[in-house]
């Protein structure tokens, strides 16, 4: 196979691949019973903007996203080299910020969508 041919091969894979994994998400349980929102939906649709590079509609997609995911990567660092101190207290103020965080933008989430209700109703 040419070089050319292998350049052009690997994006298109993975574009497919990335197509495959946006119809292939984990459905939300509580949206499917209630028809609302969870606090977590839109993690999912966020991080794969975010590995393809669209750092803007990831934001828009789900904000507390990356904190999350920074949140996670020093988890595992964490147990691997020991950074937080004995009672934790990196890790607590980080849980406290983001879980804030993760509310506050579900709270907007859920102005919106009842904005939107009463406007039609």
């Amino acid at each position: 196979m040419p070089v050319n041919a292998i350049e052009l091969y690997a994006p298109c894979n993975h574009l497919a691949f990335f197509k495959w994994l946006q119809g292939h998400l984990i459905p939300c349980p509580f949206k499917y019973l209630t028809g609302i929102d969870c606090p977590g939906c839109g993690f999912q649709r966020s991080v794969i903007a975010l590995v393809q590079g669209d750092l803007h509609q990831s934001f828009q997609l789900y904000p507390p996203a990356i904190p999350l995911l920074l949140f996670f990567a020093y988890g595992i660092a964490d147990g691997f080299f020991k950074l937080d101190t004995k009672k934790g207290v990196v890790k607590k103020t980080l849980f406290i910020l983001i879980g804030s965080m993760v509310m506050i933008s579900y709270i907007i989430k859920l102005y919106h969508f009842y904005a939107i209700y009463k406007a039609s109703a």
